[in-house]
C-alpha cells in the first residue's frame, strides 16, 4: 500500500479553490483524517510480530480515530484544528549544519517555553484532538527531561522527535524504551561523506550506534533524509533504504530541501526529481517491511499546502503560533492565551483564505518564497494581540 504523507510542509501543487480549509464540508480534511488512519494502519502490520508495539499502535489507532471526530466537531464550531502541532521545543544545538532553519530563521532568541507552559500546551493539544506532535529544535532532546515528562502524561499523543541522535546514550535509550509513544527519528544525509560533511565528522558514526541501542530497547524508530539535487540519487537507490532497514529503521522520511539560506537555491530538487521522490516513496511501502513518508509529498490530493491550520501549524521555542516553520511569523502566542483561541489567528485564517496564491516555487516552499506577502497579513501590532 501506497503511504500518504501524513505531515506535510509548505509546497503548493497549484490553485485549487474548491478547498476551502475553513468549510467543515472540506474533503481535504476527511482524506487527511483517512490517511493517518492508514498510515497507523501500516504501522500496525510492520511490528504485528512485537507484541508491546502492537498493542501501543493498536491503541493509538483508537486514540486517533477520537482525535479525528474531536477536530471535525471543532470545525463545525468554526475552530480549524490541526491533525498535526509542530513543537520546536528549543533554539539550543551541539551542531551548526549547513543551512539550518532554525539559525537562518531566528536570529533573536527569545525565552523558550518552561516545563509547566509545554505540559499545558500539550494538555490542550489533546482535548482539540490534534494527532501528532512532531517535536523538533535545535537539537530537542537537549530537554529530554520534558520530552519523557509529556510523552509519560499523554500516553495517547504521539511524539514524533526529529533529533541529530548524538544524546542518545545507553541511559536515555533505556528510558525512550519505556515511552512506546516516543518515535525517535535519526538525520542524516545519506552515506557517511554526505552526512558529516553537512553535520560534522563522526554524525554518521554516532547514528549507526543509536540506532542499535534504540533497536536494543524495542523502540519503533527511524531516520530523516533531507533530500537534496546532490544525494537524490544515493537515498532513493534500493542499497540505501536496505541498510536503513537492516540498522533497525522502520520510518524512512525524505524531506525536500528549502533554500532558506541565500545561496543555497541548487541543493533544492529538480521538478523532475521531485515527481521522480513521489514515484520512490509509493513504491518502496510496496517492497520494504518499513514505513515511507516524504515531506511535502503528494498535495494535490489535499488541494495545496496544509499549513497555517489546515493540516498542522508551527510554534517556535517561545510560543509564537507560526503557519510553518518556513514562515516565521506569529500574531498569536501560546503562553499568553489557550490554543484554541491562538487558533482562530487572523493571519492563519488569511493564509488559509488565500492559499489559492500561493504558486509552486522553485526552492520548495511557497510560503518562503511568498514570505513578504505573508508578512502583510500582520496588520496589527502582534504585541496587542498576545
Amino acid at each position: 500500500m501506497s503511504s500518504k504523507p501524513v505531515l506535510p510542509s509548505s509546497k503548493m501543487s497549484g490553485p485549487n479553490p474548491s478547498f476551502d480549509s475553513d468549510r467543515s464540508s472540506g474533503p481535504y480534511s476527511h482524506l487527511l483524517a483517512e490517511n493517518i488512519t492508514t498510515s497507523i494502519r501500516q504501522v500496525i502490520r510492520i511490528v504485528q510480530a512485537d507484541p508491546i508495539l502492537l498493542l501501543t499502535a493498536t491503541r493509538l489507532l483508537t486514540a486517533q480515530k477520537k482525535a479525528a471526530r474531536r477536530r471535525e466537531l471543532l470545525t463545525i464550531e468554526g475552530v480549524q484544528v490541526p491533525a498535526v502541532v509542530m513543537l520546536s521545543l528549543t533554539h539550543r544545538c551541539n551542531l551548526s549544519c549547513q543551512g539550518c532553519y532554525m539559525r537562518s530563521l531566528h536570529p533573536v532568541i527569545a525565552p523558550e517555553m518552561n516545563s509547566d507552559q509545554l505540559k499545558s500546551l500539550v494538555s490542550q493539544s489533546v482535548d482539540l484532538g490534534v494527532s501528532f506532535l512532531v517535536i523538533a529544535g535545535g537539537e530537542p532532546l537537549v530537554r529530554k527531561d520534558e520530552i519523557l515528562m509529556l510523552a509519560r502524561s499523554f500516553p495517547s499523543m504521539i511524539f514524533a522527535v526529529f533529533t541529530n541522535g548524538l544524546l542518545i546514550d545507553e541511559s536515555l535509550a533505556c528510558e525512550l524504551g519505556k515511552m512506546k509513544n516516543i518515535v525517535p527519528i535519526l538525520s542524516i544525509e545519506g552515506d557517511e561523506e554526505a552526512t558529516d560533511s553537512r553535520r560534522s565528522e563522526g554524525v554518521f558514526d554516532n547514528a549507526i550506534r543509536s540506532f542499535s541501542l534504540l533497536r536494543h530497547n524495542g523502540l519503533f524508530f527511524g531516520c530523516s533524509i533531507t533530500v537534496t539535487r546532490e544525494n537524490f540519487t544515493e537515498v532513493t537507490s534500493g542499497k540505501f533504504v536496505s541498510n536503513m532497514i537492516s540498522l533497525g529503521c522502520r520510518l524512512i522520511t525524505y524531506v525536500e530541501y528549502v533554500p532558506i539560506k541565500e545561496g543555497t537555491t541548487d541543493m533544492a530538487l529538480l521538478d523532475e526529481q521531485h515527481r521522480c521522490l513521489n514515484h520512490c516513496i509509493a513504491s518502496f511501502s510496496d517492497q520494504y517491511p518499513s514505513f515511507f513518508l516524504g515531506f511535502p509529498g503528494d498535495e494535490e490530493s489535499y488541494g495545496g499546502c496544509l499549513s497555517a491550520g489546515r493540516g498542522f501549524v508551527h510554534i517556535s521555542p517561545s510560543g509564537d503560533l507560526e503557519p510553518c516553520p518556513a514562515a516565521p511569523v506569529s500574531d498569536r502566542n501560546v503562553t499568553k492565551m489557550p490554543l484554541k483561541d491562538a487558533l482562530s489567528s487572523e493571519l492563519l485564517v488569511q493564509i488559509r483564505a488565500h492559499h489559492h496564491m500561493l504558486s509552486e516555487s522553485g526552492g520548495g516552499c511557497a510560503l518562503w518564497a511568498n514570505r513578504s506577502w505573508v508578512s502583510t497579513l500582520l496588520t496589527e501590532d502582534p504585541e496587542k494581540q498576545k
